[in-house]
């Protein structure tokens, strides 16, 4: 209450200037689709007053009266639009920016001055254009967001091969990721190999990593914010791709020509297909049959209307399944395994212009993941009896409903504020367990309660243009977590900062204060779904985090070229990790009612610090960039490593990447990739030995010399946790896209090679064990020999894809 009262004197107090002033608004659509353009630049030429459309296109300017004016609509891949417009009188402009064709783009070398990113105040922000990620060479050809993004500074990669984002020394679990307004719990197929988002379907994509403003909430490290086409308001369109392990397809049209449309997407693996005949009819021994399989599929859907001039409505949804099993079959047993999960995701959104300084969008949310483990055995007698049977099912969940109201202000051209809240109500099964079989007294039953809880916030922001060199923008944001038996009330203050010290240069800097209230609990660090989700408690504080961040960013106009140089320190406190030989599946048959996850974890520290360069040019013949990251990740534990400091397994010292796309014609594109990493820190014996046995001394042969079989287990001793560090790793991909424009669509084959020089990079080491004879020893005596191994998942992969769109 108290901070809305505070709003509301901020608000007041701002009118109060807005005497004798005239404003401009309305919205920015893309010519043909209509489709609405967020992030759109509106600027008054020769002037320092300017605005972005919002994520529904609605811009405002309410400027002193006057004349006239020039305005101009800029956006990367649309040409500029200048309006001339009178300041005598309240104006709705509303724009239609039509998209540059690829043989413009092919010769566009001038830059717009309007998308100078040393203009913004936002800093520590990635934007990737739909179509230029694209062009970019792909893993087995599947274009995909996740991956382009670990190519950018600040963002580590995981394993090789993994999707998973490691953002300035956080964990998969601390990056928010939004799709139209819905939080999504795991991003990922094929176990990490792919994300679950189809380049298709998205209309934009931005990765904020520091100095977030205060509508964020709810993670420590980063916010990635993507959101779904509209549908083409005009007439049907269509585009899809046959790769190599699947293939996809996108349409969209008008329900209403001019009022509403459509938009339905989907893709499907047919690994399951492929494999089929290779593996379906395995045989073990005689009779037995083995039948494994694996697919995934997603489904994004939506819609919307226009209610009129001021209203709009949204209706949009995600539908996702990873499903994998394996099978074997023989005439005295059965044994069935399985691994299955997915998200789904619905939001109802609906804009509404209060009047030319004020826009509100309602949205409610839905979103749903689950992840489960089966078993299956059995076991007969030689009649056919049943001599034992085996049963375990286990199962994660994690299910939201909420509702969050945003508020757009713009009471001059000065200040533009943004203000709301939000309410999510969770609802976990952090481990529901259900053991049964002959053999067990008691069976185990799904015992575990679900946990709610209730996540809140209530934000206020204003970026202000305080001089004509100094933008700022300044919020607080308060969250809260109500569990069954404790409330947490936190305090996040933002502050974020740009001064111009020269033409098209600018100095930034942020601080913010994050907090976040649901946890990712890993053994293996890779963001996998079997990692479990789960929420703060009385006995498991809250995260939190404290992240400034400072640089420079640098326009050029001849190239067209953006540089930015960065450094930022994040202090992290409260995270969460297993307890030394703990994880979820630790809870067994005897006492899975007693245990619960909170008394496998433990709650420690960490920071992180480094810097980061990236240079980067989004449009022309030749675009691409190259990014830099250095940096340090430390955590601290009072229970693991014995309270000394570790570097996580994602702490990576170097990262580089180079990203080249050169338009050859306007029917050819090739592109390429490298990647540079230190490897990731481990934790390895620094050595192994055979334990004897208490009756080794029997363990001889008839003429009394020691047999082969003398030795015991095998013992390991482990040296300081993560103190090993693998091998660099990198990597080049190229690609070729042939591009033909007919009749009715236009076609594109792509062929390319993931891991161009066939760089065997570590996936994992292994400490294999061989037992020798030591030569010129008598009598001879058997020893184990132990090698460190490093296994690639990777070789040199050839890949092809057929893309079409109509």
């Amino acid at each position: 209450m108290r901070l809305t009262f505070t709003a509301f004197l901020f608000l007041s107090h701002i009118i109060s200037f807005a005497q004798n002033r005239v404003t401009i608004s309305g919205f920015v659509r893309e010519k043909g689709s209509q489709e609405q353009l967020p992030g759109v630049n509106v600027y008054i030429d020769n002037t320092p007053y300017g605005a972005v459309t919002n994520t529904y296109g609605f811009y405002s300017l309410t400027l002193p009266a006057s004349d006239s004016a020039t305005v101009s609509f800029s956006f990367v891949g649309y040409e500029k639009q200048l309006k001339r417009v009178s300041l005598q009188n309240n104006t709705e402009l509303n724009i239609f920016l039509p998209a540059i064709t690829q043989l413009e783009e092919v010769v566009v070398s001038a830059r717009k001055q309007d998308d100078y990113v040393s203009r913004t105040v936002q800093m520590s922000k990635v934007e990737i254009p739909i179509q230029q990620l694209k062009k970019i060479p792909a893993f087995f050809g599947e274009k995909d967001v996740l991956r382009v993004l670990q190519l950018m500074p600040g963002v580590q990669k995981g394993t090789e091969g993994q999707t998973g984002l490691y953002v300035r020394g956080g964990g998969p679990d601390q990056n928010l990721i939004i799709l139209d307004d819905a939080v999504v719990y795991n991003a990922n197929h094929l176990f990490g190999f792919f994300s679950i988002f189809n380049s298709d379907a998205l209309r934009s994509v931005e990765l904020t990593k520091g100095g977030f403003p205060a509508r964020y909430g709810g993670r420590l490290s980063s916010v990635l914010e993507m959101n779904m086409k509209e549908g083409s308001k005009e007439k049907l369109h269509g585009e899809g791709g046959i790769g190599l392990i699947s293939s996809r397809l996108t349409l969209e049209g008008p329900i209403s020509k001019g009022k509403s449309s459509f938009l339905i997407s989907g893709r499907r693996t047919y690994i399951d297909f492929l494999a089929k005949p290779l593996i379906a009819r395995q045989q073990r021994g005689a009779d037995s049959q083995v039948k494994p399989g694996y697919y995934f599929y997603d489904l994004n859907a939506k819609m919307n209307y226009d209610l009129g001039s001021k209203d709009k409505l949204y209706i949009s949804g995600y539908f996702g399944r990873d499903k994998f099993h394996a099978n074997e079959k023989s005439s005295t047993s059965e044994t069935r395994a399985g691994l299955d999960w997915g998200n789904a995701t619905a939001t109802v959104r609906w804009n509404h212009v209060l009047n030319q300084k004020l826009f509100v969008n309602t949205s409610f949310i839905f979103s749903n993941f689950k992840f489960g483990v089966s078993s299956y055995s059995k076991d007969l007698n030689s009649d056919g009896s049943l001599d034992d049977e085996f049963s375990l099912e286990y199962d994660s969940r994690i299910r939201d409903l909420g509702v969050k109201t945003d508020f757009d202000f713009y009471p001059s051209a000065k200040h533009a504020v943004k203000f709301g809240g939000q309410a999510t109500f969770h609802k976990f099964v952090p481990s529901a367990l259900a053991i049964s079989g002959s053999f067990i007294t008691n069976p185990i039953e799904r015992s575990v309660k679900p946990v709610y809880s209730l996540e809140s916030g209530l934000y206020i922001e204003d970026t202000w243009q305080a001089l004509d060199a100094l933008k700022i923008n300044a919020g607080l944001r308060v969250s809260t977590f109500q569990t069954e038996v404790k409330t947490y009330v936190r305090p996040e203050p933002r502050i974020s900062a740009a001064l111009r010290l020269a033409e098209n240069l600018s100095f930034k800097a942020s601080y913010a204060r994050m907090n976040q209230y649901v946890h990712l609990l890993s053994n293996t660090g890779l963001g996998l779904p079997t990692d479990l989700w789960v929420p703060t408690t009385a006995r498991v504080a809250p995260q939190q985090s404290e992240q400034v961040a400072a640089g420079f960013a640098k326009d050029f106009e001849r190239p067209a070229l953006t540089v930015t140089l960065e450094g930022y320190y994040k202090k992290m406190n409260n995270i969460l990790n297993y307890k030394e030989g703990s994880s979820f599946l630790s809870i067994n048959g005897e006492n899975a009612n007693e245990l619960s996850w909170e008394d496998n974890v433990t709650a420690g520290k960490g920071w992180s610090y480094g810097g980061e360069f990236l240079v980067q040019k989004k449009t022309g013949r030749f675009s691409g960039w190259i990014g830099y990251t250095l940096s340090w990740t430390y955590w601290k534990f009072p229970e693991l490593n014995f309270g000394k400091t570790f570097f996580p397994r994602y702490d990576r010292r170097h990262d580089l990447s180079v990203v080249g796309i050169y338009e050859l014609s306007k029917r050819i594109t090739v592109s390429a990739t490298w990647v540079y990493g230190t490897g990731n820190a481990l934790t390895l014996p620094v050595s192994s030995y055979r334990a004897a046995t208490d009756n080794f001394l029997t363990r001889l042969t008839s003429d009394g010399k020691p047999a082969i079989n003398w030795f015991g287990p095998t013992v390991s001793e482990y040296g300081q946790k993560n103190s090993y560090r693998a091998e660099p790793f990198h990597r080049m991909d190229v690609a070729i896209q042939f591009h033909k424009k007919k009749k009715r669509h236009e076609r594109t084959w792509e062929f390319g090679v993931y891991n161009a020089y066939n760089r065997r990079n570590p996936f994992f080491y292994n400490i294999d064990e061989e037992i020798i004879i030591l030569p010129n020893v008598m009598p001879a005596t058997p020893v184990p020999k132990y090698t460190l191994k490093r296994y690639s998942l990777f070789p040199v992969l050839p890949y092809f894809s057929y893309n079409f769109k109509f």
